[in-house]
């Protein structure tokens, strides 16, 4: 008889770690010749691994004290579904991924059901809400953290807690190529592309993309006359710029638009796996009516495009942790609801929001956060990150470095984060873990 195995993601980066998470764990049971069933909730990637999924992650997708209130009745429900799940098929084990909204109240459920549970990917409960470590303390199995300062902390009260990495130092840079990644997406190779990330959840997709585009068509604007950048082959980091050469196909204009200084520059904005179909008309529209003639592509690989962009503007969250990691240069912007900023003002104590910066404890990257958050501050932020020079040679330095620090090996392994989370789960499933596979290490 095989496993009961329960894994709960919310959000787009969760759901990424939870389709690796059910692969390294489909791994280790078929070299030990068991099985499982892996239940809860997720996305389509989680699917696509094999969960069976109780529950759509993109349902529960909602931010803010304004935005949750509106959905409740809906949430609830989904809620319920989950709960029923788990007193319907016990689960050996239970892997919550961040999304502690809804996660510690189902921590409770499956604590009194007797389940084992660990929390991969900690809540922020260092930055607010520190009153939550008791729900920690009391129905959380082992807390499995992505950042280094987040162990001591929750040792220091208590919480069996290990860094096992971040999953994403571990992944190798995308191997497509500027030509490729042009070719599939209708991108000019020749042009400048920076990239603009405004969040994975629809709600601040809606309240950070239209600054964005006015930011993008005021640093279009800002260039006429100028002399343009000239990318070539390469990663983001390492990408050179001719400043005294403008491309030879932007200089005949050839198959480009009469957009003027616009030529020099195209935008491009990746689309979160959890997005519906819905939502995603609803992204394209906003680009319609806020980048009207703006040159704008709306891709699927994030990681691609931050790769090949020369920069980038970043709404906070796990898209700003993947530029750093890539080394692409960037600005931290973010906007809330008024009531939620002003609740979060009053018991927010860490002196950064961007995560880079919170690693590195000093300003790596700019943040423009609420009233700061003005397309003219983000034109001011990036322009000195586009052509080559101290600005944009130091921010990549520094994002090496915070890099370096999110890679953790256990000692005497090769074990990667994921791997490490998939041993700590069999284990408390008491199930035979096999010898770690190498799938994980970095090439």
């Amino acid at each position: 008889m095989g496993l009961n195995l329960f894994i709960s993601a919310g959000e787009a980066s969760g759901e990424h770690y939870g389709a690796l998470l059910i692969e390294a764990l489909k791994r280790r049971l078929a070299a030990a010749g068991q099985c499982a069933d892996f239940f809860g909730m997720g996305g389509e990637r989680m699917v696509a691994a094999g969960l069976r999924r109780v529950v759509r992650s993109e349902d529960m997708a909602v931010m803010g004290i304004t935005e949750v209130i509106r959905h409740l009745p809906r949430i609830y429900g989904e809620f319920r579904k989950l709960k029923q799940a788990v007193r319907d098929c016990r689960p050996d084990v239970a892997v919550l991924i961040d999304f502690p909204d809804i996660h510690f109240k189902l921590a409770k459920e499956l604590h009194r059901q007797g389940v084992p549970v660990i929390f991969f990917v900690s809540p922020q409960l260092w930055a607010w809400k520190k009153r939550r470590i008791r729900l920690v303390q009391k129905y959380v199995s082992r807390m499995l953290v992505i950042f280094p300062f987040e162990e001591p902390f929750y040792r220091e009260r208590g919480v069996e807690a290990e860094f096992v990495g971040h999953p994403l130092a571990e992944l190798p840079l995308p191997a497509i190529s500027r030509e490729q990644f042009a070719g599939d997406n209708g991108l000019d190779a020749g042009r400048t592309w920076i990239g603009l990330l405004p969040g994975s959840r629809p709600k601040e997709i809606r309240g950070n993309l239209p600054e964005m585009l006015e930011a993008a068509r005021a640093l279009g604007q800002s260039v006429a006359g100028a002399k343009a950048h000239n990318p070539v082959e390469g990663s983001a980091a390492r990408l050179k710029s001719c400043p005294d050469t403008v491309p030879a196909q932007i200089a005949a204009g050839v198959g480009l638009p009469e957009t003027g200084s616009l030529l020099a520059y195209q935008f491009v904005i990746p689309l979160a796996s959890t997005l519906n179909r819905e939502q995603r008309a609803e992204v394209q529209a906003l680009v319609e009516k806020h980048g009207n003639g703006l040159p704008i592509k709306l891709v699927e690989d994030a990681r691609a495009a931050l790769y090949h962009a020369r920069a980038s503007v970043v709404a906070s969250g796990t898209a700003t942790v993947e530029a750093a990691l890539i080394g692409n240069p960037f600005v931290v912007v973010y906007r809330v609801s008024p009531l939620t900023y002003a609740i979060a003002k009053r018991v927010v104590t860490v002196p950064h929001v961007a995560m880079a910066n919170l690693i590195a404890a000093k300003r790596v990257v700019p943040e423009l956060i609420q009233q700061d958050f003005t397309a003219a501050k983000i034109v001011q932020q990036i322009r000195p990150l586009l052509p080559d020079g101290v600005p944009r040679e130091s921010m990549m330095k520094e994002l090496k470095a915070v890099g370096s620090l999110l890679c953790s090996r256990q000692e005497n392994t090769e074990m990667g984060a994921i791997d490490r989370v998939a041993a700590i789960a069999l284990e408390l499933a008491g199930a035979a873990s096999p010898a770690q596979d190498r799938s994980f290490v970095k090439s």
